[in-house]
C-alpha cells in the first residue's frame, strides 16, 4: 500500500446528492434495454482502428515514463477513443469489450490530471485528500487495477490505496484517514468504511465506475448509488462496460454531465473467439472435460461453474486424475483466491474452476480455452464468460458443455447472443 502519513481531516459536510439532473443535462432517460438508445450519441470506434502513440498525448514525463516501463507503446481502439475525451474534461460512457485495455483508459487521464495539479496539489500546508475514486466488482479487479496504478507512478508522487473484503480493515482505514490520491474501491467494503466515517469524498474530482454491468449484477447497485449521493456533483465521470443494460444507460443520463458515448467494435463477444457447443450427459461431463484438457487443450483452460460448491467439486475431481487445477469462488479467503489467480498466471495449475461472481475482472492473458462446464443463465453472462479468452487479439476458445436438459436454456441464449453455436 502506498499512502501518506495520517494528518488532520477537514470536517464533513453535506453536499448536493447528485442524483438528479444537473444544468445541462438533458432530463429524462432513453427507453433501452441493453442496446445503445437511437437517440443518444454514439461514436463508434473501429476495434481494428490504428493506435495513437502515447509519446503523441502530451503526457507528462513521469507518466510518460511509467507507460514505458510497463512496455505500453501505442494505444488500442478504446484508450485511443476514451483519452482525448477524458484529458479533455469530459464525462464518457465507453461500451467496449472485455479484454480491450479499459484499464489505462482511465488509469492514464487521472494521472495526467493529478500530475498537471501538483504544484497546489503538493503544497506542504494543505492537507491531503482523496482525488480519485474507482469502484470495481470483485477484489481481484480491485487489485488488478492498483497494480497498474502502482506501475504508472514508480515515476511519479501519486499514492494509491485498495479498498476490498476479505482482509483486516485497519490498514485500509489507515490509509483512507491518511487522504490517498487515488481509492480502488469494492462498493461493499467502501460502504463499511463510510459508515466507520473513515472516509472522505467530499473532494473527488474523478470518479470511475470499471464493469458497471457487473457491480449490477452483484447486486451492488444501490450501493454504488449510495456513494455516488456523496460525491461533489461537479466531478467528472467514466463509466466503462462490456454491455449497457438500461438501468446504467439511465443513470448515466441521470447523473452524468452531458457524457460522450463510445462503443468500440461489436456488441457482445470478441470476433478473435471460436464457439463451440458439445452435447454431453450432465454425469458425463467431468469424464468430458479431463479428456479435453489432457488431449485437446492448447494452453491454459478456464472453467466457470454456477455454485461454489460445484467449482469445488469439479477441481477435486480433476484433482483425482491427475490434472492440476484450483478452485475459485467467493467462499474462499483473500489469501486462496490470490493465490489461486497467481498458480493459473504462472502455470502452476494450468485449470482454474470458477464461479462467475470470482472470475469477473481477472485480466490474465493467453488464457487458451474457456469450458461453460454449464449453460451460463443469460447471455451477458455467456459474453462475460467466454470474453476471458480471445483478448487483445488473440485466438480464443469458447465451447459450452449442454445437457439434454439444458437445450432449452442454451437455445435461449443463443437467441439473445445473436448468433448459432453448431
Amino acid at each position: 500500500m502506498n499512502a501518506r502519513p495520517p494528518s488532520s481531516r477537514r470536517p464533513r459536510r453535506r453536499v448536493a446528492s447528485g442524483r438528479g439532473p444537473r444544468p445541462g443535462r438533458r432530463p429524462g432517460a432513453p427507453a433501452v434495454s441493453g442496446i445503445p438508445a437511437p437517440d443518444l450519441a454514439w461514436q463508434l470506434v473501429d476495434a481494428d482502428a490504428p493506435p495513437l502513440a502515447f509519446s503523441s498525448l502530451g503526457f507528462d514525463k513521469r507518466l510518460a515514463a511509467g507507460l514505458a516501463d510497463l512496455g505500453f507503446e501505442g494505444t488500442r481502439p478504446v484508450q485511443g477513443a476514451v483519452i482525448p475525451l477524458a484529458l479533455a474534461g469530459h464525462d464518457v460512457v465507453a461500451c467496449a469489450e472485455t479484454g480491450t485495455g479499459k484499464t489505462l483508459a482511465f488509469a492514464a487521464p487521472i494521472l495526467q490530471r493529478l500530475l498537471t495539479e501538483e504544484p497546489h496539489y503538493h503544497d506542504p500546508a494543505r492537507e491531503p485528500y482523496t482525488r480519485a475514486l474507482i469502484l470495481a466488482p470483485t477484489r481481484e479487479l480491485a487489485v488488478q487495477i492498483e497494480d497498474t496504478l502502482v506501475g504508472l507512478t514508480y515515476h511519479a508522487p501519486v499514492t494509491t490505496a485498495p479498498v476490498f473484503g476479505g482482509v483486516e480493515m485497519g490498514p485500509q482505514e489507515r490509509a483512507l484517514k491518511a487522504g490517498v490520491d487515488i481509492v480502488v474501491a469494492t462498493p461493499g467494503r467502501l460502504m463499511d468504511h463510510m459508515r466507520h466515517d473513515a472516509v472522505d469524498l467530499l473532494r473527488v474530482q474523478v470518479l470511475v465506475l470499471d464493469e458497471a454491468d457487473r457491480m449490477m449484477d452483484m447486486g451492488f447497485w444501490p450501493d454504488v448509488q449510495r456513494i455516488l449521493s456523496q460525491l461533489p456533483p461537479d466531478r467528472q465521470t467514466l463509466l466503462f462496460s462490456a454491455t449497457l443494460p438500461g438501468e446504467i444507460l439511465r443513470m448515466a443520463t441521470e447523473m452524468l454531465h452531458e457524457p460522450r458515448f463510445v462503443q468500440v467494435g461489436q456488441r457482445g463477444a470478441a470476433r478473435t473467439i471460436r464457439h463451440e457447443r458439445q452435447v454431453v450427459d450432465g454425469g458425463a461431463k467431468i469424464d468430458w472435460l479431463a479428456n479435453f484438457i489432457r488431449r485437446d487443450a492448447t494452453g491454459p483452460v478456464l472453467v466457470f461453474v454456477r455454485m461454489k460448491v460445484g467449482a469445488d467439486r469439479v477441481a477435486r475431481h480433476l484433482q483425482a486424475r491427475g490434472i492440476k487445477a484450483a478452485a475459485l469462488h467467493a467462499d474462499r479467503s483473500q489469501q486462496e483466491r490470490l493465490a489461486a489467480v497467481e498458480g493459473f498466471r504462472s502455470g502452476k495449475h494450468p485449470v482454474l474452476v470458477a464461479t462467475d461472481i470470482a472470475a469477473r475482472g481477472l485480466d490474465i492473458e493467453g488464457i487458451a480455452h474457456v469450458v461453460n462446464y454449464e449453460v451460463p443463465d443469460t447471455a451477458d453472462t455467456y459474453v462475460h464468460r467466454v470474453g476471458r479468452t480471445g483478448r487483445s487479439g488473440a485466438a480464443g476458445h469458447a465451447v459450452t458443455l449442454v445437457s439434454p436438459a439444458e437445450e432449452r436454456a442454451w437455445r435461449a441464449v443463443e437467441h439473445a447472443v445473436g448468433f448459432h453455436v453448431a
